[in-house]
């Protein structure tokens, strides 16, 4: 009897360390997997620029989670017994450090502005006006007047304020709107509303809204109000008042500026010019897809600068060209999230896209 009680514990312990290791071993696979394929994924996310951002950090946060879950029984078998001992003796520094003045060694908290995606309220404060609001939250008054349809300038104390994320409108979209019929009646760029990352569309090809969805309009003005956006310049006439150190990559209107979510230029020319590199260097990527940059192309210029030209029709260049300043590398066209025809130009220190203007003559 004991022998058949130590055999049937001998076959359940086997059995355990079988599926122990069948786990591993898929594990492992589902790693090397992913590892292959990530660029997919990360290619499906550059489509929606912002749309599955929170799906994605959400399930990386489970990926690692489980991860942590596998790999604890290896990390116990690869060290048995562990350190009991040393951790016996251990002595937190919560213990010895009963109090430390940060300040003395010049170090501080610093909260990071997270960009804001959706419309927020704000509870009026004594003291607040709207000018002090719309400078708080970085948006114009107009913006915060028409998104609350106020008539006057006057708030009361406790009262509930919608904030929009950006200078512009908040629109409810109605049955047969498109996004160009949205902006011309707000006279702004249709190119704007699809550039801002947290707008949704039924159909990213015909960027097809839907009936009832709540829609951002950067830099958007009521019909019966003012103009309040830029005019649009030249390049011919526009001092970017820069270093200089690149080149304008083609010629055109500019139909938008940097902001934070669109840290580039936007350059239109219906004629469809060639596109030009702003700077020597050496072509490391060019790419034809037909979501986000469309087709476009990067140039890496040394010291951790590159540019990228974005939404082109043709690219007469290949990854490894060599290029000097102002040598042709494509044609502006519409490829992409676009809505027209226009250059998407980029300067990017260490793979991050930084304000253009600062480099342009």
């Amino acid at each position: 009897m004991r022998k058949k009680l130590q055999l049937l514990l001998e076959d359940i312990r086997l059995w355990r360390q079988g599926w122990y290791h069948y786990i591993v071993r898929r594990a492992r696979r589902f790693g090397t997997w992913f590892e292959t394929n990530k660029d997919v994924l990360v290619d499906i996310l550059m489509a929606r620029r912002g749309g599955y951002q929170r799906p994605f950090l959400h399930f990386s946060v489970g990926v690692l989670v489980l991860a942590a879950i596998i790999s604890a029984p290896i990390l116990a078998n690869a060290y048995p017994g562990g350190n009991a001992r040393a951790l016996a003796d251990f002595t937190p520094p919560s213990a010895v450090v009963t109090s430390l003045d940060l300040t003395e060694y010049g170090v501080q908290t610093q909260i990071s502005e997270k960009p804001r995606d959706q419309i927020i309220s704000y509870k009026v404060q004594s003291g607040d006006t709207l000018s002090t609001i719309a400078q708080k939250f970085s948006v114009s008054v107009d913006s915060i007047k028409w998104a609350n349809d106020l008539k006057r300038d006057s708030l009361t104390v406790g009262q509930d304020v919608k904030i929009p994320p950006v200078t512009g409108i908040v629109h409810k979209v109605r049955e047969g709107e498109t996004v160009y019929s949205i902006a011309k009646k707000y006279r702004t760029e249709s190119q704007q509303i699809v550039n801002f990352p947290f707008n949704d569309f039924t159909d990213l090809d015909t960027f097809a809204l839907s009936v009832g969805q709540t829609l951002i309009v950067p830099d958007g003005v009521m019909p019966e109000a003012a103009p309040i956006t830029p005019p649009r310049f030249s390049i011919s006439t526009l001092a970017a008042g820069g270093s200089g150190q690149f080149a304008w990559p083609t010629v055109g209107a500019i139909t938008q500026y940097p902001i934070w979510y669109h840290m580039a230029f936007d350059i239109a020319n219906p004629s469809q010019p060639p596109i030009t590199a702003a700077g020597g260097g050496t072509v490391i990527s060019v790419q034809y897809l037909n979501y986000g940059y469309g087709r476009h192309a990067i140039v890496d210029h040394g010291d951790g600068l590159s540019t990228l030209y974005g939404h082109m029709v043709e690219i007469y260049v290949k990854t490894g060209d060599t290029v000097s300043r102002g040598q042709v590398i494509g044609k502006m066209g519409s490829t992409g999230r676009s809505t027209g025809t226009h250059l998407h130009f980029e300067v990017r220190r260490n793979g991050t896209p930084v304000n253009p203007s600062s480099f342009l003559k």
